[in-house]
């Protein structure tokens, strides 16, 4: 019985082996390709999940789905004008075809080598054959914003770019893409991520780079104070009118007040003539006599209302 219970557990330790080995999970990150003795047998495992093979005699090799990051080194390049420069380059790329990436590449670390040569022997190959303008630059749009006919004209005129940065980095792409594709890579993009001048040269392009900019400022600046002029224009125009109308309002109400005024003296006037004048010789009194020193008859009607008295009936003061 203990003899049988030994070779029991020793058969189903042997058949967990088994299982264990037969089996392999896949996430969705990965993709596998199984290997028999070494060689590829089937088409990749790129779908998630729990697969089996043959246990202890296939192999499964683990490759990555998602995109991969590439970076090269920086490179002293020259440009077609004979300037040096130091190219930096960064980039994408996955893994489509496992099987074949498996069989051409072997590893990531190779794929990334065989990337370096062929990514830097491409950006060395393309920007040897342009102008250092057309490395820097991606527009003319500083050229058509500053340039004017006397620049044109004189020695100061600005060079324009034939195609440009961002058509170069393009065209490196393309043309690495046609190579990478024999070994089941997809190139998903690449960037010149740096450039730097070499010292004799870094000077140059800083003084010219400085220079334009300072034409930028002035030709933006320039065109800022007409606009702001233009702007001021109309205000001061609005203002006026503003003003016009609000004095004219101003006018017609105050008109029509004066004339509501006159009305209601004319009807106090028309009422009681006597108390009338009173009322307003009273009124001009304060006004008059305020601050000042007059030698008047006793005589005059302007102060006739201060010689009575309330007990006085005889006028005399």
């Amino acid at each position: 019985m203990k003899q049988l219970s030994g070779l029991l557990g020793f058969i189903a330790i042997v058949a967990g082996l088994i299982l264990f080995n037969a089996g392999f999970i896949v996430d969705e990150t990965r993709q596998v390709v199984i290997t028999q003795f070494g060689e590829p047998i089937g088409k990749a495992v790129q779908t998630a999940g729990l697969h089996f093979k043959v246990p202890f005699v296939q192999k499964a090799n683990y490759f990555e789905k998602r995109i991969l990051e590439w970076d090269g080194y920086p490179t002293e390049v020259p440009t077609k004008d004979k300037k040096f420069i130091w190219v930096d380059t960064t980039g994408r790329w996955k893994i489509v075809d496992p099987l074949l990436f498996m069989q051409s590449m072997g590893t990531e670390n190779h794929a990334q080598s065989r990337l370096d040569d062929i990514i830097d022997g491409m950006t060395r190959d393309l920007i040897t054959g342009h102008n250092l303008l057309d490395i820097v630059r991606s527009t003319n749009q500083i050229v058509s914003l500053v340039q004017t006919e006397e620049d044109i004209a004189s020695e100061e005129r600005l060079e324009k770019i034939s195609i440009g940065r961002d058509e170069i980095t393009r065209a490196i792409l393309l043309k690495a893409k046609e190579i990478v594709n024999d070994y089941g890579i997809e190139l998903v993009d690449v960037r010149i991520k740096r450039l730097n001048y070499v010292d004799r040269v870094r000077q140059k392009v800083y003084e010219r780079m400085i220079s334009e900019r300072k034409r930028a400022v002035e030709q933006l600046r320039s065109e800022g104070q007409g606009v702001r002029a233009e702007i001021e224009g109309q205000k001061e125009r609005e203002l006026k009118k503003i003003q016009s109308e609000a004095y004219r309002t101003a006018q017609e109400i105050k008109g029509k007040a004066d004339a509501e005024a006159i009305k209601i003296y004319a009807e106090a006037y028309s009422k009681d003539t006597e108390f009338y004048t009173f009322m307003k010789t009273l009124e001009l009194y304060p006004e008059t006599l305020k601050g000042s020193r007059f030698l008047l008859s006793t005589k005059s009607d302007f102060l006739e209302y201060l010689k009575k008295t309330p007990g006085d009936q005889s006028g005399q003061g």
